[in-house]
């Protein structure tokens, strides 16, 4: 069976272009002003990684859109779609400032697989609390590392850190959409004290079923 371009094996080093090649996902020539050629591809790959970050969640956004399930159904369904709206505009602006800082913007399956440092999602068809527990984790951290990124970059470009302190807070105002579901009135999360997904959305369900019915 004849291999076609997409399947055909890589023999040139990545980030190099092969003999009579018309594609590179080397380091341009230029940046922006002002930055050294260094600089600028250390920003580029700096927000590259939080482009492949916000591809995974926005891809999780749309999963759980689809699979979640229960009572409060539709109020959860339809909160995520505008969520899933405005990580996929942060995930454009991204690849924008990764391109004028000479950098190749990626968000191809292989390159997020190959670079990133978790797991897919955890949960299948689930209930509201058990899915809104476990975006909680993943919000959690995606906005954790957004924040190193913006050390990182702050320090050489504060053109690229405004854009990543932009979308953190847009980031950080979605999760308090979803940790407000989870939330009590006291200000405790019905996840607390859970670092994975499965265990969040464990607890989340758990402490749920024990609590008492209010006639």
């Amino acid at each position: 069976m004849a291999t076609t371009p997409r399947t055909a094996a890589r023999t040139s080093k990545p980030g190099s272009p092969r003999r009579g090649s018309v594609s590179s996902e080397r380091q341009a020539s230029f940046t922006a002003p002002g930055l050294s050629q260094g600089d600028g591809q250390e920003v580029a790959e700096a927000l590259q990684a939080r482009l492949c970050s916000l591809v995974d969640l926005g891809l999780t956004l749309k999963h759980i859109h689809w699979n979640v399930v229960g009572p409060s159904f539709i109020g959860v369904h339809e909160m995520l779609d505008p969520q899933y709206a405005g990580v996929s505009a942060m995930v454009d602006a991204l690849a924008e400032r990764v391109a004028t800082m000479g950098g190749v913007p990626s968000g191809l399956p292989g390159r997020i697989v190959s670079t990133r440092s978790w797991d897919d999602y955890d949960l299948g068809r689930a209930d509201t609390q058990a899915h809104l527990a476990a975006l909680d984790i993943v919000y959690s951290g995606v906005i954790a590392s957004h924040r190193e990124a913006i050390e990182t970059v702050g320090k050489l470009d504060p053109v690229s850190e405004d854009l990543l302190i932009g979308q953190t807070g847009v980031l950080e105002q979605y999760h308090w959409f979803v940790r407000s579901h989870l939330a009590d009135y006291a200000g405790g999360l019905a996840n607390a004290g859970e670092s994975s997904e499965a265990g969040a959305a464990r607890a989340a369900v758990t402490k749920r079923r024990r609590s008492p019915r209010v006639r």
